[in-house]
């Protein structure tokens, strides 16, 4: 089942004009503060009615202008998560969540064991919000929406609110909620590290619009997309398995383009995952360097070459299967002779990736 967006709506100054699919899975809304990204949520949930347009779960419509259908917000089976948890403080947790069964009026709305299973707050049930931390009430407003048995689960940056740690906390169950939900996800986000954690589809906005749609492996690696994607943040998510773990505390990868060593990950030998290396973290060498502390040298070839007005240009390189960015100076770029089509070496320190960048597969 798909989420299909077909909308366009002004307010003010403002143009939200889009056109999207949302498959099953996560489909991250990526864009700059003011993008749209919200009003999209907005529309699809029923909180705002756009001027013209068409909206679409499967068969099922939700809103279309040309025919007079706007289906009220209680009826579109749409669960919400926004940046604020929204608990009733003179509920329990158990109590909270249940609730959605009062508004919706489906009496076999979701199982409440099945669901605290999934999120991991059993033990959190007979607690009021107010004993909660930030990271536990977010798992619990995901549980509430989740027992309104919703065909559609509409997240407005969830993770906001939260710190680096909290974050972290709940990550891998957005994970496991992703991947075992049969049922589009639309997550709005300005985090990058979460688009390359969760993300299945990504939808990337600027002033309203769409700028490209498709597998977040392929557009976080572009070097075209780099100006919206900030050239800090800018890097590329690909695809590795656990091959083993070493005595010393390093986990080896096994990666398309061959070893990648890190600190030790917890995962079982086999376990699939999705790594992100960000592109300033990526050296370039025209021959495999002798005598250097970092681990991970992988023979690349470089793909295309994109000089910005400053001093820094962006490469994207093959790796196997795999794509990567390297942020490099031009006057380096000069020196190296760097040119599309040239076979080199990327060098990435393993300390260079994060925990957090280390996610399930998706």
């Amino acid at each position: 089942m798909s989420l299909a967006v077909a909308l366009r709506h002004r307010q003010g100054d403002f143009t939200l004009d889009v056109d999207f699919a949302a498959p099953e899975g996560v489909t991250v809304l990526y864009g700059r503060s003011g993008a749209g990204k919200s009003s999209v949520i907005g529309a699809v949930a029923g909180l705002v009615r756009p001027e013209a347009g068409r909206i679409a779960v499967g068969a099922r419509t939700l809103f279309d202008s040309a025919a007079g259908t706007d289906v009220p917000v209680h009826r579109r089976r749409a669960g919400v998560v926004f940046q604020e948890p929204r608990l009733f403080p003179h509920l329990t947790v158990r109590e909270n969540m249940l609730y959605a069964r009062r508004v919706t009026g489906r009496r076999g709305a979701g199982a409440l064991d099945e669901v605290t299973q999934l999120l991991g707050i059993g033990a959190l049930l007979d607690r009021r919000p107010r004993t909660l931390s930030g990271g536990e009430a977010s798992r619990v407003a995901i549980g509430r929406a989740l027992l309104s048995e919703p065909e559609i689960l509409l997240m407005d940056e969830p993770l906001a609110a939260l710190d680096e740690a909290r974050r972290a906390e709940i990550l891998p169950y957005l994970e496991r909620l992703r991947d075992h939900a049969r049922m589009p996800i639309l997550y709005v986000s300005h985090n990058l590290g979460e688009v390359a954690r969760l993300a299945t589809h990504l939808v990337v906005l600027e002033g309203g619009r769409v700028v490209r749609a498709g597998p977040p492996e392929t557009l976080l690696a572009d070097p075209s997309l780099v100006h919206l994607l900030g050239l800090r943040e800018a890097g590329s998510v690909i695809a590795a398995r656990v091959a083993a773990h070493a005595g010393d505390g390093v986990t080896e990868l096994s990666i398309s383009g061959g070893p990648l060593y890190l600190p030790r990950i917890e995962a079982e030998v086999g376990t699939a995952l999705r790594v992100r290396i960000l592109a300033q973290d990526v050296l370039l060498a025209t021959k495999r360097p002798e005598g250097l502390s970092a681990l991970n040298v992988l023979p690349v070839e470089v793909v295309s070459l994109r000089y910005g007005g400053g001093p820094g240009v962006t490469a994207q390189l093959r790796a196997g299967e795999d794509l990567l960015l390297a942020r490099i100076t031009r006057r380096s770029t000069d020196a190296l002779g760097l040119r599309e089509g040239m076979r080199c070496f990327a060098v990435l320190k393993s300390l260079a990736v994060a925990p957090t960048d280390v996610g399930g597969p998706g």
